[in-house]
């Protein structure tokens, strides 16, 4: 009788390579590795080597990087999503890309299981198998880190050595990182007293922002239809674009976010994040939309965005709500062209001009100087008729007093 296939979503680091030898122990199976490059991978022979010494039948590695930036994260960028208004989705952005393709390379091999190295407590289990349920419901899930024995990463670190396994962490150096171009996630360790600041140990994208260029750093995003295309009027493709602005915004301290947030499971945890060039594209993209769209879609666009980003932090990508929400998006970034100035220093990044030829913004409406337009009389009735409510209810509680 066949040995089951198992496609395992391989990363390379603790939980995923223990992983390998765990589910060939206890499933008697054969363990299918898949990797993504979505910007993280730095020496591919590395980590294929590595997964084939660990134990994998096979490895897949591919170069996802363009896809998961034009279909995930410049969607996420688009929709103004960031989770509880500080989390630019870096990981929850990668997890139904890596899902949906490991389904498809499962039926290529003619798999008969799905497995992850997410953990009980956190939410990348959730984000991977909703996307295997959602695309292919067939399939056995396997998540090993809620059924091993182990309780703590220092004993995966054991396990590892004892197989032989070649591993980054340590027990002086416990981070669990996960990074892609979008930014890096950075957990574990002392990262989890929220007390504590993080050390500098911990961050690896940017550098302190007293240690940033004592000199200001001025840059221009070019936007079409809501998404990035230029840098100082030159035009870059996707992948070449986030790694500039990732490598100036890292050189200026810029995007280091450390905030307690909610996990879908209903836990608080400490989370720590770099995302250089994300923040800088959502600090532009916001200011352009502010110049193009009329104060209603910009007001109910900011809700909508917010549901977005719970979505996808909720491993709900493929979901007939979020489909939807896609088009109202859509329809919002059809004048959102333009470019956005801005300044970094130390840490800042600071919007100092913006400009569009779908610009909603009149100078001689807003100027307080001669070449003024407004008319300042009509203001008494707006007023009178805006605030006619307040005035009825004013009255109706004096009389009652």
């Amino acid at each position: 009788m066949a040995k089951e296939k198992i496609v395992l979503a391989y990363s390379g680091g603790l939980d995923t390579s223990v992983a390998i030898p765990w589910l060939k122990e206890n499933y008697d199976a054969e363990v299918i590795a898949y990797t993504a490059d979505l910007g993280q991978i730095k020496n591919k022979k590395i980590i294929h080597d590595k997964s084939l010494a660990t134990g994998a039948q096979r490895f897949y590695l591919e170069d996802l990087r363009e896809k998961f930036l034009k279909d995930f994260a410049f969607r996420a960028l688009e929709a103004s999503a960031l989770y509880e208004g500080k989390y630019p989705l870096i990981s929850a952005l990668s997890r139904p890309l890596i899902a949906q393709r490991m389904v498809e390379v499962a039926r290529e091999e003619q798999a008969t299981a799905l497995a992850h190295g997410a953990t009980g407590k956190g939410n990348d289990q959730v984000r991977f198998e909703l996307t295997f349920k959602a695309l292919a419901p067939e399939l056995k899930i396997i998540a090993p880190a809620r059924e091993w024995e182990f309780k703590s990463r220092e004993e995966e670190i054991l396990y590892a050595k004892r197989k032989k396994i070649p591993i980054s962490a340590t027990k002086r150096s416990p981070y669990s990182i996960d990074r892609n171009l979008w930014g890096v996630s950075i957990e574990c360790g002392i990262l989890e007293e929220p007390w504590i600041e993080p050390p500098e140990d911990a961050y690896q994208m940017t550098i302190s922002p007293k240690k940033a260029p004592d000199r200001e750093r001025y840059i221009e995003i070019s936007f079409a239809k809501g998404i990035p295309i230029k840098i100082d009027g030159k035009e870059y493709p996707p992948v070449a674009l986030m790694e500039k602005l990732n490598k100036i915004g890292g050189e200026n301290g810029i995007g280091r976010i450390d905030i307690v947030e909610n996990r879908l499971i209903g836990i608080k945890s400490r989370e720590v994040y770099e995302a250089p060039g994300a923040m800088i594209l959502y600090n532009a993209h916001d200011a352009l939309e502010r110049l193009v769209l009329d104060r209603e879609t910009f007001d109910h666009k900011r809700l909508i965005g917010e549901r977005y980003g719970q979505l996808i932090y909720n491993g709900l990508w493929f979901s007939p709500e979020r489909e939807a929400l896609e088009k109202f998006i859509a329809e919002t970034q059809k004048r959102v062209f333009g470019t956005v100035r801005l300044k970094f220093y130390k840490g800042n990044c600071i919007i100092v001009g913006r400009k569009s030829p779908y610009s909603l913004y009149q100078r001689n409406l807003a100027t307080y100087s001669k070449k003024d337009l407004f008319d300042q009389k009509s203001a008494q009735g707006f007023i009178d008729l805006y605030g006619l409510p307040s005035k009825i209810l004013g009255a109706m509680e004096n009389r009652a007093e």
